[in-house]
């Protein structure tokens, strides 16, 4: 996430008298928070949540209690420090037991040293991690339909988005062309005003919306100006997470007088409320994103969309899983929240996954089926490939080619590199109007200083006709989509059709012996990339999306838990953009953007449960994970096995065959998860169990972050009864156990596995009958034939009487004893 300057009085004074060194940490102390307390404190009785279920709030024992809390917190800070030698930003109370305090290194040393306090650890960064997508998930025909249709899916469910806040304006959030919603009563959040229009931000469509920034304010990081001091999408990143959940259906994309389809959400009738803490240059600060959490769930939202994650795995905790984000997380999901979270965007490479834990739904992203492509045709009769959302040129004509270096007004300018052709003031408007403008994509586009959209605007601004960008050179990693733009346009994506281009631009145009141009010779004419083309060759994993094995601590070691859990769509998703926002300056003031990340697939995921939990109000977030999991496909369009984008050794882009590393189960059947047949359910002791039977966790650790101590096992983390089974080191021969859940009629299930070679499997029993409602047990025994040095892939299907498939991926390296 980010963090901006402020330059207000106020703040100014406090970092004067806090000193130059003060710095932002979170603090947890001893006494259990809301949702754990059990009861023993005189005077305030018991207000945990003893099963995965929503807890009320605003019960009189509740409120109390979260005020007991606080007030412990602001004594403790009192005995250890003179007034107005810290601050405290945030009290700590529903989900963890702590606060956030700006202090410095020396004061948090105090903390450490003083009785009652648990832990204290320096405050971290996070960083931000449709049109089509709802037909390529079969949502219109196969699911809609099935909640009343499309202006009925996702009826009073309630999704808090923790992210860069939401234009409220915007036509994707607006209530006015929809049937009236009512209230939402188990909701109980707020809505802020916005200081500009003085109006608030819901409108029954929004139903919340709050911002959070005291520690970004504390560090010196946030700028009112920019970063807006409300729930305003000053980024656009916000609003594009919310509309791709939750937007309403049948809206016009439009921009440049085109429209690129009808844009939807997921569940285009579910509420949106916002809790903004990423901001526009730095992203957030732990400190704040865990207070908007830890509203949401106060509030009451039913699922959590987290388009978030650490720069990094946790320095400051030993595990990935029992950081103050991570702890949060679960104490959400043990007050009934499912929780989506982004994957991360550090692919194609191993170990890059940002979202660990077993109780996140942590989502991959995928390329859907829909392509933009274009093409330029040179006078020598050669075709060249690139992209670009752009109208033709005149049909049957051809159209003179500029270079912007040759039709400069005045050499000297060559230091602002008129090649990228975002200055329209240094190039001749008379050699430039009605011909098609060359220019140079450079590194200036990787940073973001340069950007096909100013491009565009450069050369209608000189009458070109149109424009043509070469790629001379790539990057590693450099990632090219094609932009939306008002004249014709495309982008040479490949180095050698773009040398193809300049050879032919160089041989015709004639120069004297200075190097000027007499005259223009070469001729081209841009092709119509405005319509799309889909593939069957869809889903892939895209090439960005972060990739396992899990991690269980800082040194990178693989844990017993498969990551990520799902694939979903996540490039080039079409879908409310903030015309406030600068995050992509391809899309700097428009009311849509078409944008890739993990952070487009979590919302996906987050919509399609809210789907999955208005057809079936009493599951657990373990049982909405499930379903989504376990009917799953492992298949492209073709019916082949999904592929993943990787680099080659040349670091070319190529396919190669996918394995649950890269997609987890595989990507998600929404119309399946309706009706998965059976679940693997898990709750807050389950999670507690994988926690203290996973070597190198200290039971100290784990008590000090949950509260609870470890007085229950499950054996091994692999028999966590999550729907996927990982073993990351195999050493002869291991038996794991896994329970499944009847969500359906009667049913017997035939159970069959399979696995790479190096590994045997076997299941038991062959077969079982289930009764609706009823749990039954299997064992699956894995035995390592050959060390391999590498993991072995496999799966395991139950197989009902009544159609119903159930699919768990099964992953392991084997050892020699």
């Amino acid at each position: 996430m980010r963090v901006l300057g402020f330059g207000c009085r106020i703040i100014v004074f406090l970092a004067l008298w806090m000193g130059v060194q003060a710095e932002i940490y979170v603090v947890t102390v001893e006494g259990d928070p809301v949702i754990s307390y059990r009861g023993g404190v005189p005077g305030f009785e018991a207000t945990a949540v003893e099963t995965d279920e929503n807890f009320d709030p605003t019960s009189l024992f509740v409120t109390s209690y979260a005020q007991h809390l606080e007030k412990k917190h602001d004594m403790l800070l009192g005995m250890l420090f003179n007034h107005g030698s810290y601050e405290k930003l945030y009290s700590y109370k529903h989900l963890l037991n702590g606060f956030a305090v700006h202090i410095s290194p020396d004061q948090a040393e105090i903390l450490r040293r003083a009785p009652g306090v648990k832990s204290v650890e320096r405050d971290w960064k996070v960083r931000r991690l449709t049109t089509h997508t709802p037909q390529f998930l079969g949502l219109p025909t196969g699911v809609w339909p099935l909640d009343g249709g499309f202006d009925k899916a996702g009826e009073d469910i309630v999704i808090g988005f923790v992210d860069s806040g939401i234009y409220p304006h915007h036509p994707s959030f607006a209530a006015h062309h929809t049937e009236p919603y009512r209230p939402v009563p188990k909701y109980r959040g707020k809505c802020e005003f916005d200081p500009d229009t003085k109006r608030d931000f819901c409108n029954g469509k929004i139903i919340g919306a709050r911002h959070f920034a005291k520690a970004a304010i504390a560090a010196g990081a946030f700028n009112p100006t920019i970063d807006f001091d409300s729930p305003l999408d000053g980024d656009g990143h916000g609003s594009h997470t919310a509309a791709i959940a939750a937007g309403n259906n049948g809206i016009p994309v439009k921009m440049h007088g085109y429209e690129f389809g009808k844009a939807s959400g997921m569940a285009p009738r579910a509420r949106i409320a916002v809790y903004k803490a990423l901001y526009r240059l730095f992203g957030g600060f732990v400190a704040d994103v865990v207070a908007a959490i830890d509203q949401a769930v106060h509030d009451g939202v039913d699922i959590l969309s987290l388009s978030v994650g650490p720069n990094s795995p946790p320095a400051t905790t030993k595990t990935t899983f029992l950081n103050p984000f991570d702890a949060t997380l679960l104490a959400a999901v043990k007050a009934g929240v499912f929780v989506a979270q982004a994957a991360g965007n550090g692919g194609p490479f191993p170990k890059t996954l940002v979202s660990y834990s077993p109780w996140i739904a942590s989502v991959a992203a995928a390329i859907d089926d829909r392509r933009y492509k274009n093409h330029l045709t040179l006078g020598n009769g050669k075709i060249l490939r690139g992209i670009c959302l752009s109208p033709a040129t005149h049909p049957n004509r051809t159209f003179t080619l500029v270079a912007a270096n040759d039709v400069l007004l005045d050499s000297s300018v060559m230091k602002y590199s008129p090649s990228d052709c975002q200055r329209p003031e240094v190039l001749n408007r008379n050699l430039v109007e009605g011909n098609i403008l060359l220019c140079g994509y450079s590194f200036n586009f990787v940073t973001g200083t340069a950007s096909v959209k100013k491009v565009s605007e450069t050369a209608k601004s000189l009458g070109a006709v149109g424009f043509v960008l070469a790629v001379e050179t790539v990057s590693p990693g450099t990632k090219f989509d094609p932009v939306p733009v008002s004249i014709p346009g495309i982008l040479i994506t490949d180095v050698p059709k773009s040398m193809e281009l300049i050879d032919y631009y160089n041989v015709s145009t004639p120069r004297d012996w200075t190097g000027r141009v007499r005259s223009f010779k070469a001729v081209g004419s841009i092709g119509d990339g405005l319509m799309p083309i889909l593939h069957k060759s869809a889903p892939q994993v895209a090439l960005f999306s972060a990739r396992g094995p899990n991690i269980k601590d800082f040194s990178f070691q693989d844990a017993d838990l498969l990551k990520p859990d799902i694939l979903a769509p996540g490039s080039l998703i079409w879908a409310a953009w903030s015309p406030k926002g600068t995050d992509e300056p391809n899309y700097v003031g428009e009311g849509f953007a078409m944008v890739s990340g993990t952070s487009m697939a979590a919302p996906h995921i987050a919509g399609i449960a809210a789907l999955v939990k208005q057809q079936h109000p009493h599951w657990s977030p373990a049982a909405i994970k499930s379903a989504l999991m376990t009917t799953s496909t492992k298949l492209d369009r073709a019916g082949r096995p999904l592929q993943a984008q990787q680099y080659s050794e040349t670091e070319e882009m190529k396919l190669v065959s996918a394995t649950p590393f890269d997609y987890g189960s595989g990507h998600v059947s929404p119309r399946a998860a309706l009706d998965p047949g059976l679940i693997f359910d898990a709750g807050y002791e389950d999670y507690l169990g994988f926690l203290c039977t996973t070597p190198g966790i200290d039971v100290h650790e784990i008590r000090n972050i949950t509260n609870s101590q470890c007085n229950n096992s499950i054996g091994h983390p692999s028999n966590l009864n999550t729907p996927s089974i990982t073993v990351s080191h195999l050493v002869g021969t291991q038996s794991v156990s896994r329970t499944v859940t009847n969500v359906a009629e009667e049913e017997t299930y035939v159970i069959t596995a399979r696995m790479h070679p190096a590994i045997a499997i076997e299941t038991s029993p062959p077969a079982m009958t289930l009764k609706p409602g009823a749990s039954r047990k299997f064992m699956v025994t894995l035995t390592v034939r050959t060390v391999t040095g590498t993991y072995s892939f496999g799966e395991i299907c139950l197989k009902g009487s009544r159609g119903h498939k159930v699919r768990i991926p099964v992953v392991a390296m084997g050892y020699w004893r």
